[in-house]
C-alpha cells in the first residue's frame, strides 16, 4: 500500500480522486437516470394546481341615484362647488390638491417615520426570503460532510473466536438530494409564498394610504378645534360687553337683576366649553405627532390652520370597473384568495406519491492515507416513492378544511369590495350634503349676525327685553361654530373620497410582481421593498 502511495506523489490531486473507469461509467449511467427521469415523468404527470378566477363583481354606478356630477356652490374657501370627474384617476399625491405646505410637510414626515410604515415594510422583506427559500426546492440539495471516527468491534462478531478490532474510518464526500415536481406540488408551495409577498406588498400600500388620510383628517380636526377655540373666545369676549351693557343698564334702572345673573350665566357657560374644545385640539396635535413618529412632548406644532387649506375643486372618481384593482385593500384580500386556492391544490397533491432522488459521492477509508486511494470511493444513486394509501381519513379532512378555508376567504374577498364600494358611495353622497350644509350653515351665520347686532342696538335703546338679546346671542353663537364644523366636514369628506377610491395608488404601483422560481432564488426583492 506504501508502495502504491509513493507512486501516486507525482499525480495531482485531481488524479487521485478520479474513479476507476467502470465506476464512472456506472456512475454516468445515474446522473442520466437522474437528470431524465424527472423531466420524462414531468411530461406525462398531471398537475393538481386549480384553475383560479376571480370572482366577478359588475356594477354601473356607486349609488342607485344617479352620481352626482357637481355640488352646489356658496360664498367663502370652503363654500366653492366641487366638480366630480367620472373615470379620471386621482393622482398618487392626491392631498397637493388641498394646496396646503403645512399638510405636505406633514405627510412626508409620517410616510419617513411612521413606525406602523417601517413594520408593513419589515414584513414584506420577511415574505420575500420567504418566498426566495421556497424556490429553493426547485433546485438539487448538495451538501459535503467530512468526518473521522475511532471505533472497536466486540469479539461477538467473530464468534468469540477473535479478539475485537480497533480501527479508525476516515470519510469524506458529496450528499444530493433532488425532490422532482410530477405532480407540481413544488410549484404550488413557491405561488403560495408569491402569494403571500402579494399580499404583504398590498398591505404595505393600504397601510401607506391609511396612513395619509389619517394625517390629512387629523391635521384638518386640529385645525377645525383650534378655529372653534378662536371662535368662542370671540364669542366670550363679545358676551362680557354685553355683561357690562347690562350691568350698567341695571344700575340706572332700566333691567332687573335677573338679566344681569342671566347674562353672567351665559358667559360662564360660554368659557365652560373652552376646556373641551382644547382637549380636543390637544388630542389632534398628539395624533399627529404618534402618526410621524414623534414624542408629543417633542414634537412642535406643525398642524395647519382652516385658512391654509383649500378646498380642491375638481375631484377625479374611477369607475366602479376599475375600483377592484385600485384600492390595495382590495388587491390585499385578492392574494390571500389566490394563497388559499393554493393551499386546496397543496392538500389535493398530498393524496398522490412522492418521489425523492438522492445521490451520495465520496470516500472512505481506515487509514489516511488511503482516503485518497481510488479503492476509497464509495457511491450511491438511489430512488424513493412514498404514496399514501391510508392514513385513517386524514388527507381527505385535510382537503376539506383548505376547501373550507377557501369559502372563507372568498366570502371576505366580497366584503372588502362590498365595503369599498359602501365607502365610495356614502363619500359621494357626504359631499354633495355638505355642500348645502355649507350654504345653509353660511346663511344662518349672516341672518344671526345680522340679528345680533340689530337686537343689540335696539336692546341699548330699550326698544326690546334682555330675552331678546339672549336669543340673538345664542342663535349667533350656535351658527358660528355651526358653520366651522361644516367647513372641516366637508374636508373631511374630501379626504375620505379620495382615500375610499385607492388614492391613486394604481397610478403608480408596481405592476403584479409574478418573479420566476429562479429569480426568488437568487433573491430578488423586485423593487417591492423599497419602493416607499
Amino acid at each position: 500500500m506504501l508502495s502504491k502511495i509513493r507512486s501516486m506523489r507525482g499525480i495531482p490531486i485531481s488524479g487521485w480522486l478520479r474513479p476507476h473507469p467502470d465506476v464512472r461509467k456506472a456512475m454516468g449511467r445515474g446522473f442520466r437516470l437522474a437528470i431524465c427521469c424527472p423531466c420524462l415523468l414531468g411530461m406525462v404527470s398531471c398537475s393538481f394546481a386549480p384553475k383560479y378566477s376571480l370572482p366577478e363583481i359588475r356594477t354601473e354606478s356607486y349609488t342607485r341615484e344617479p352620481s352626482p356630477h357637481a355640488t352646489v356652490g356658496s360664498s367663502g374657501a370652503a363654500g366653492k362647488a366641487q366638480r366630480f370627474e367620472y373615470g379620471a384617476i386621482p393622482s398618487i399625491d392626491w392631498w397637493r390638491q388641498f394646496e396646503s405646505p403645512a399638510l405636505d410637510v406633514l405627510i412626508h414626515q409620517a410616510l419617513a417615520g411612521n413606525p406602523g410604515l417601517v413594520q408593513e415594510r419589515a414584513r414584506l422583506r420577511e415574505a420575500q426570503a420567504a418566498m426566495a427559500a421556497a424556490a429553493g426546492i426547485f433546485y438539487p440539495q448538495v451538501n459535503g460532510n467530512l468526518g473521522a471516527s475511532r471505533q472497536r468491534t466486540s469479539s461477538a462478531s467473530s464468534g468469540g473466536s477473535f479478539p475485537g478490532r480497533v480501527y479508525s474510518l476516515y470519510s469524506g464526500g458529496l450528499d444530493v438530494s433532488y425532490y422532482p415536481d410530477f405532480f407540481g406540488v413544488n410549484r404550488l408551495v413557491f405561488r403560495s409564498e408569491q402569494a403571500q409577498v402579494n399580499y404583504r406588498r398590498y398591505e404595505l400600500d393600504a397601510a401607506r394610504l391609511t396612513l395619509i388620510g389619517n394625517v390629512a383628517s387629523a391635521a384638518i380636526g386640529a385645525a377645525s378645534a383650534r378655529a372653534q377655540i378662536a371662535a368662542t373666545q370671540s364669542i366670550i369676549s363679545h358676551e362680557k360687553r354685553l355683561l357690562e351693557l347690562t350691568e350698567t343698564q341695571y344700575r340706572l334702572g332700566a333691567v332687573p337683576y335677573l338679566s344681569v345673573l342671566t347674562q353672567r350665566s351665559t358667559v360662564a357657560s360660554s368659557e365652560a366649553t373652552l376646556p373641551s374644545l382644547e382637549q380636543q385640539w390637544a388630542i389632534y396635535r398628539h395624533e399627529l405627532a404618534i402618526l410621524v413618529g414623534e414624542m408629543p412632548s417633542e414634537w412642535p406644532d406643525h398642524a395647519p390652520r382652516m385658512s391654509d387649506v383649500h378646498l380642491p375643486s375638481r375631484i377625479p372618481v374611477s369607475l366602479p370597473s376599475t375600483l377592484l384593482q385600485q384600492r390595495p385593500d382590495i388587491r390585499a384580500a385578492e392574494a390571500q384568495l389566490r394563497y388559499a386556492d393554493v393551499q386546496v391544490g397543496i392538500a389535493r397533491a398530498r393524496m398522490y406519491p412522492a418521489v425523492t432522488l438522492t445521490a451520495q459521492f465520496g470516500q472512505e477509508s481506515t487509514a489516511p492515507g488511503a482516503f485518497v486511494h481510488a479503492a476509497s470511493n464509495i457511491w450511491s444513486i438511489a430512488g424513493d416513492l412514498v404514496l399514501p394509501i391510508f392514513a385513517g381519513g386524514t388527507l381527505e379532512a385535510q382537503k376539506r378544511q383548505a376547501v373550507a378555508a377557501y369559502d372563507a376567504t372568498y366570502a371576505a374577498y366580497r366584503e372588502t369590495v362590498l365595503g369599498s364600494f359602501q365607502q365610495v358611495a356614502d363619500a359621494l353622497r357626504a359631499l354633495e350634503h355638505d355642500a348645502q350644509r355649507v350654504r345653509a350653515e353660511q346663511a344662518a351665520l349672516g341672518a344671526s349676525h345680522g340679528a345680533l347686532r340689530l337686537a343689540e342696538t335696539s336692546y341699548q335703546d330699550g326698544a326690546v327685553d334682555y330675552l331678546s338679546l339672549l336669543t340673538a346671542q345664542v342663535q349667533y353663537s350656535n351658527a358660528r361654530l355651526g358653520y366651522i364644523k361644516a367647513k372641516a366636514q366637508r374636508y373631511l369628506d374630501t379626504i375620505s373620497l379620495f382615500v375610499s377610491l385607492g388614492g391613486g395608488w394604481s397610478a403608480q404601483a408596481p405592476p403584479d410582481a409574478r418573479p420566476s422560481p429562479t429569480a426568488a432564488a437568487r433573491g430578488n426583492k423586485s423593487g417591492m421593498a423599497e419602493e416607499y
